[in-house]
């Protein structure tokens, strides 16, 4: 990580306690929402601008949501965009968030998808730009920076997305589906690449803090070296770097340090995919199937979910029925088209 503050003892105000409040009565068993515990911030670059950002997470009062605030915004006008399905504007290489007032903010969905395995329902988080900092191109800073800040179990109940009948879209190859579960979120996911340095990969697993953190946590994002030049020549992707991403050459994996994982590509779809459908701001249960699938296909699948009031009810749930008892338990396969070279 390029920085890391730790404020104090003291919340930024947005948080209550259980002496703040009225205390609602709550079913025993019945999952509770989280906040942090205490502010926190990290320090990076903006992938595509180059240009430095400053991430802030603030702890926040149950039932506010997950909310990005542009604070290097005039302040008379409105800086807040909520996280939903509906507010993500753009899907093309990064996830991008905006509100009706043109604010906007990019490549938040390493984030979400920390937020997701930890289980955070209520944030409000600063940001000094359009994006969030790229870190090292994974979602093991943002578990890092929120295990910092620490968690707190709040006197309200989380309520679940859960998916009631099979959703599909289909785009040419590229397919994503959601499908009912018992309990929990299960993630499986296919990719097929040209460049043989990765060529067919594919995992499976039961979405948990555990399994997040063991198995797909440090997957960075990753890109083909002619489309990394495209991007540059473009003026795209100016901070991207060997430092925050995995850059392919057909079999030669040019990161001197190789791999993290031998499916890292995979395991970093997955990944994203986990971001995406946290969009909701909600746990989801159900069964999530993606092949080849964008951050675009992801936010079209869940407009897709939203959009049919049959497929999907919101509900109070126990920790057991959100799965983050499930077995430690992932799958995963690579199938190379030849064998993968480290870069001289």
């Amino acid at each position: 990580m390029d920085g890391l503050n730790w404020w104090g003892d003291e919340p930024a105000g947005e948080a209550q306690t259980d002496t703040d409040r009225d205390v609602p009565v709550v079913a025993l068993g019945t999952a509770l929402q989280r906040t942090i515990k205490t502010p926190i911030s990290c320090t990076g670059v903006g992938v595509h601008s180059g240009r430095p950002a400053t991430l802030t997470l603030h702890p926040a009062a149950p039932d506010t949501g997950l909310i990005f605030r542009r604070v290097d915004l005039d302040a008379e006008t409105d800086r807040d965009i909520p996280v939903t399905v509906e507010r993500v504007v753009d899907g093309r290489l990064c996830t991008t968030l905006a509100n009706d007032a043109g604010a906007r903010v990019s490549t938040v969905e390493h984030l979400m998808a920390a937020l997701a395995a930890l289980g955070i329902d209520n944030l409000v988080m600063d940001i000094d730009g359009p994006e969030i900092p790229i870190m090292d191109g994974s979602a093991a800073p943002f578990l890092f920076l929120l295990e910092c800040a620490g968690q707190t179990v709040q006197p309200a109940p989380r309520r679940a997305l859960r998916v009631l009948k099979p959703v599909h879209i289909n785009d040419g190859p590229v397919s994503a589906s959601l499908m009912p579960a018992e309990r929990g979120l299960s993630i499986s996911f296919d990719i097929d690449f040209k460049a043989r340095a990765i060529g067919r990969q594919s995992c499976r697993f039961s979405l948990s803090e555990s399994v997040f953190r063991r198995h797909l946590a440090r997957a960075r994002t990753f890109g083909l070296r002619e489309e990394v030049e495209r991007m540059h020549a473009a003026g795209l992707g100016l901070g991207g770097s060997l430092e925050n991403a995995v850059v392919v050459d057909d079999d030669v994996i040019l990161n001197e340090d190789g791999l993290r994982y031998e499916e890292e590509f995979v395991r970093h779809k997955a990944l994203d995919a986990i971001g995406d459908l946290y969009m909701s701001g909600r746990p989801l249960i159900g069964r999530y199937h993606g092949v080849r699938s964008s951050h675009a296909h992801n936010n079209i699948l869940m407009r897709a979910l939203l959009a049919d009031p049959t497929a999907w009810r919101l509900e109070t749930v126990s920790e057991d029925q959100l799965g983050q008892a499930a077995p430690d338990a992932f799958q995963a396969r690579h199938e190379a088209l030849a064998p993968t070279r480290a870069c001289a």
